[in-house]
């Protein structure tokens, strides 16, 4: 057996990544493609694997796309790719950090958390205040022993 050729599985492997990376050229926004530099062949396959709504088109408009990345050099690809979600996470990690610095230390962090929680149930016990009321024409102290269980 010849020493230079791939095996079977690498080369399968290499096909679900550039089929994987494919899928990540068509995730992205516009923006975002238009600031990596990739062939005009390709990017035309991208935005047309963006307007296919069915999924088995859109499976073998993929499937095209890596067939297109076989013949370039997907390095540059990929780096750019790289960068852009490591901006994204950034970003991500900065809106969620200036949200929690808006608490004064010793505060805690689970005041709002708690405050919702309770919004919700107040809303979930109201909601079904109403449904009983209207079913049973019950007043209010009767529909609190009901819901809560308690002894009269």
């Amino acid at each position: 057996m010849d020493n230079n050729r791939k095996s079977r599985t690498q080369q399968k492997n290499e096909d679900r990544a550039l089929q994987m990376l494919g899928q990540e050229l068509v995730d992205l926004s516009s923006q975002q493609l238009q600031n990596i530099k990739i062939p005009d062949e390709i990017l035309e396959a991208v935005r047309f694997a963006r307007k296919i709504t069915r999924h088995g088109a859109r499976r073998r408009q993929i499937q095209r796309i890596r067939a297109l990345l076989r013949e370039v050099d997907v390095e540059s690809i990929q780096n750019a790719l790289k960068t852009i979600k490591h901006g994204y996470n950034r970003q991500t990690l900065a809106f969620k950090n200036r949200g929690n610095s808006q608490h004064l230390p010793g505060c805690g962090t689970a005041a709002p958390d708690a405050a919702r929680t309770k919004r919700k149930q107040g809303i979930s016990i109201r909601k079904g205040r109403k449904i009983f009321e209207d079913t049973f024409s019950l007043s209010e102290p009767d529909f609190r022993s009901f819901v809560f269980f308690e002894n009269r």
